[in-house]
């Protein structure tokens, strides 16, 4: 074996061995070791150079990057996600026809597409499963995604929480958790925006918690301006503190008044 891909490969094993005893902080430092070693090789992207070992340098390149997005759920870094994952994509489309499918792909393209909806980034999530076939969009890491995002955008925010049980692969629980976090802080802004209380089996049912205590435990942790008491929840006191803007009604009036009059000059 080439001396390059040897060392490659016995960091890569170092890199497991960790990852398989939960020690992301070696993982990360081999990660960053092995992403040196990697730039060595000319057969991977955006090269592609037609060496003797290119296919056994473009496959554990794939799976190095695909450890790499994972470790960056365990660790929940978006960032590190974001950035690994656009440096395995290509492996996925561009060296499609140079190495056979990678049993990981699915799921990680479905873990994508939820992380661009938990970040609310829906005009790329729509992008991202334009670039997809039919067959991807028939995988059930996919369907999940999917389904997921018709539900937010149908309100139906019970289907979502429900759906954490049912997750295809378990990398996915940790942007199930952010996305049922950010169904409950839009719902309670509304809530204390639309009533001055709840009671407090309201309050528990509005925001989807099946006990009591978990209400109080959010309340506390995401809204200690909010007051539990005479069982309810009363938002009065969030009203209260929120400063109130004056419309500057005689400066849009005056903006109003000269776009009317550069409208009328066009004319």
């Amino acid at each position: 074996m080439d001396p390059k891909l040897t060392e490659v490969s016995q960091f890569f094993d170092r890199f497991k061995a960790a990852f398989l005893r939960n020690d992301f902080d070696s993982c990360s430092n081999l990660l960053s070791q092995l992403k040196v070693l990697l730039t060595g090789f000319r057969s991977l992207p955006p090269l592609f150079a037609d060496t003797p070992n290119a296919v056994q340098e473009l496959t554990i390149a794939r799976d190095i990057y695909e450890h790499a997005v994972v470790l960056s759920v365990k660790i929940e870094d978006q960032d590190a996600f974001e950035r690994d994952f656009f440096q395995l994509k290509p492996y996925y489309t561009d060296a499609r026809n140079r190495l056979p499918q990678s049993p990981q792909e699915y799921p990680i393209l479905g873990l994508n597409l939820l992380r661009l909806l938990v970040q609310n980034r829906i005009a790329e999530f729509h992008t991202e499963l334009e670039l997809l076939s039919s067959t991807a969009l028939e995988n059930p890491c996919i369907k999940h995604a999917v389904e997921l995002e018709q539900s937010f955008m149908e309100g139906a925010y019970n289907r979502v929480l429900t759906a954490r049980q049912t997750v295809p692969h378990d990398t996915y629980v940790y942007f199930m958790d952010l996305l049922a976090k950010t169904i409950r802080d839009e719902i309670a802004g509304c809530s204390e925006k639309a009533y001055d209380y709840l009671s407090t089996n309201d309050a528990k049912q509005m925001l989807l918690f099946s006990s009591d205590q978990e209400l109080v435990e959010y309340i506390k942790e995401e809204h200690p301006e909010w007051e539990i008491k005479n069982g309810s929840v009363f938002f009065q006191k969030a009203k209260d503190s929120a400063p109130c803007k004056e419309i500057p009604s005689l400066q849009l009036i005056n903006q109003t008044l000269s776009y009317a009059r550069e409208l009328e000059r066009i004319v």
